[in-house]
């Protein structure tokens, strides 16, 4: 399945991607003695990760839920991935399986010249052959990125695998698009949201970097100009390695201002670039500083899972939550987001996102089928704010993903678990759908509007297909935004 669709913008990504460091044999030997420490049981001598020596831990600890030896298993094979595909390669060169057999037609002697021997080295073609450098050479010439080209990141999960998959789309001649995975980033959890990000974590003006939330309660950061990378470059928050035993079990210690459950939903800042925020099923959301990798704020007025985080694009310090407690709600991070507005919707929230062509409103998708809208200016100071400008009922299950249009005013898309995308024109606050498609995605999960054509709409769901269309196509929505 596809859980979360991420564009990269135009331009954003290096033409030629670099490739990682192998990993050294003395990481593959730690990544299999953690593997049978774990099959032994654990060790309560493991140390802390550098600087953790204040971890939080919880009042009542939560008993171990992941499955830690799959998960170092996994590392270990994502460490020696290098290695073993290398050896295979030899391996199936040598054809040791059918080494005894002899082939019909065989030739028994000699058939002369250059058997046994050459004239000279320059015959010989086992010290001509190309060198390895010249085929990774040529393998990182076929990765190079097109400045025409568009960058998609999907978070992806199929038979136990979990990946972020970095997907090319190139426009040919005639027109058409073409799709392709670029390359792959290995997740050691099942992948919930990502939120891309230009802030550069390893100094210099902007990067490629894109955060991804998972079922663990930490958040990894991976550069996207790297290919064949088997760890993030950053991990915010997370479990501790070591841990304390509650009432006779081994219960999770966690690294200090971590989130103590999944995390649901993210949103990176593009006016402050440093700062990420976080939803999480354990009913808070933190505010995180990516330059120092801590958390400068959490906020709990939430009292339920919270699904969905966005910030302001016109202002940068407003910061909407949506929450499984039937509420919204938006807080002044001027003041550390001590002041909260909330708006109580019908049901569970599922996504929100800001108007980026009205800065007084947004939009919120809800569990049960319907979109809302509301104005900021109708936040007061009791705990139920302004009503909607309008309710519409636009699916017949949950709504699990909204987007608009960047650039072409009241143009709305809808995703949902009934297997249709909708296109909205909501001019005016009087929603009307002006077309509608089963993509074929199955349950649909995320959808994202492209900013360099914004008309290009990318969608992902339970089937684990990606797929972009380009909305111009539908006549009615040409007729209304196609000028």
């Amino acid at each position: 399945m596809i859980s979360a669709i991420s564009w990269v913008p135009r331009g954003a990504a290096k033409l030629v991607p670099v490739e990682a460091e192998p990993p050294t044999q003395e990481e593959i030997d730690e990544a299999i003695k953690t593997i049978a420490q774990h099959a032994e049981g654990g060790s309560d001598a493991d140390e802390d990760d550098e600087g953790n020596g204040d971890m939080e831990v919880d009042g009542e600890a939560e008993v171990e839920e992941v499955d830690e030896v799959a998960q170092a298993k996994a590392a270990a094979r994502a460490l020696a991935k290098g290695s073993v595909d290398d050896v295979a390669d030899e391996l199936k060169e040598l054809n040791m399986d059918n080494y005894d057999d002899e082939e019909e037609g065989i030739e028994i002697f000699s058939s002369g010249q250059g058997d046994l021997y050459y004239a000279s080295n320059d015959l010989d073609p086992y010290l001509n052959k190309n060198d390895d450098d010249d085929d990774d050479d040529e393998e990182i010439e076929d990765m190079t990125i097109k400045p025409t080209d568009l960058m998609i990141v999907c978070a992806y999960n199929e038979d136990d695998v979990n990946s972020l998959q970095v997907n090319l789309l190139e426009e040919t001649e005639d027109g058409d698009l073409n799709m392709f995975v670029h390359h792959e980033v290995p997740l050691a959890d099942f992948p919930l949201c990502t939120a891309w990000m230009d802030f550069n974590l390893k100094g210099g003006d902007k990067g490629n970097f894109v955060a991804v939330g998972t079922m663990d309660p930490a958040i990894e950061i991976w550069d996207l100009d790297i290919v064949d990378e088997v760890q993030p470059h950053l991990v915010l928050g997370g479990h501790s390695k070591k841990k304390k035993k509650v009432k006779g079990k081994k219960a999770k210690k966690y690294k200090k201002g971590s989130h103590r459950s999944s995390v649901l939903g993210l949103a990176w800042n593009k006016e402050v670039r440093n700062v990420l925020a976080s939803a999480s099923a354990d009913q808070t959301v933190k505010i995180w500083d990516v330059a120092v990798g801590k958390c400068a704020v959490t906020l709990e007025h939430h009292d339920d899972k919270v699904q969905s985080v966005a910030w302001s694009q016109q202002s940068p310090e407003i910061l909407l939550s949506g929450s499984f407690d039937k509420t919204v709600a938006m807080n002044d991070m001027n003041d550390g987001g001590q002041s909260c507005h909330k708006w109580s919707v019908e049901a569970d929230v599922e996504s929100l996102v800001w108007d980026p062509h009205n800065e007084h409103s947004f939009v919120v998708s809800l569990e049960n089928g319907m979109v809302q809208a509301f104005d900021k200016r109708t936040a007061s100071s009791n705990s139920n704010s302004g009503r909607p400008t309008f309710t519409l009922h636009a699916h017949e299950k949950a709504v699990s993903s909204i987007t608009f249009s960047p650039s072409t005013p009241n143009f709305l898309a809808t995703g949902s678990t009934d297997k249709m995308v909708k296109l909205w024109d909501l001019s005016n606050n009087q929603p009307s759908c002006i077309a509608s498609l089963n993509p074929k995605l199955g349950a649909v999960f995320s959808l994202s509007f492209s900013d360099d054509n914004p008309f290009l709409l990318a969608g992902g769901g339970s089937k684990g297909k990606l797929k972009v269309w380009n909305t111009l196509t539908e006549p009615a929505v040409a007729n209304k935004f196609g000028k």
